[in-house]
């Protein structure tokens, strides 16, 4: 008996749970900085989403995917943490 798609579909699972409540913290956070937060929560839900796929359809198109998402998150959750902090991103 082979266990890993009921593993990866239990994963597949909690992560959508998960981007599903980032979303609502998105949606009605009450601060900027928990708005923020669940912003960059999200981008690392959808990335691990994109590789749990990427397994499960057994492909390895996805992984650059994921590690595009991943790039582009941290630079604009970077530059969303300079601008609230400071009012601009470049100096």
């Amino acid at each position: 008996m082979i266990i890993l798609p009921y593993i990866l579909g239990i994963c597949l699972l909690s992560t959508t749970i998960s981007m599903s409540l980032c979303l609502i913290r998105l949606i009605i956070g009450p601060s900027i900085v928990d708005r923020l937060l669940a912003l960059d929560t999200l981008f690392l839900n959808t990335t691990g989403l994109i590789i749990i796929l990427g397994i499960y359809w057994t492909t390895t198109y996805l992984f650059e995917g994921a590690l595009l998402i991943a790039m582009l998150s941290f630079i604009s959750t970077m530059a969303l943490a300079r601008y609230f902090t400071s009012g601009h991103v470049i100096d």
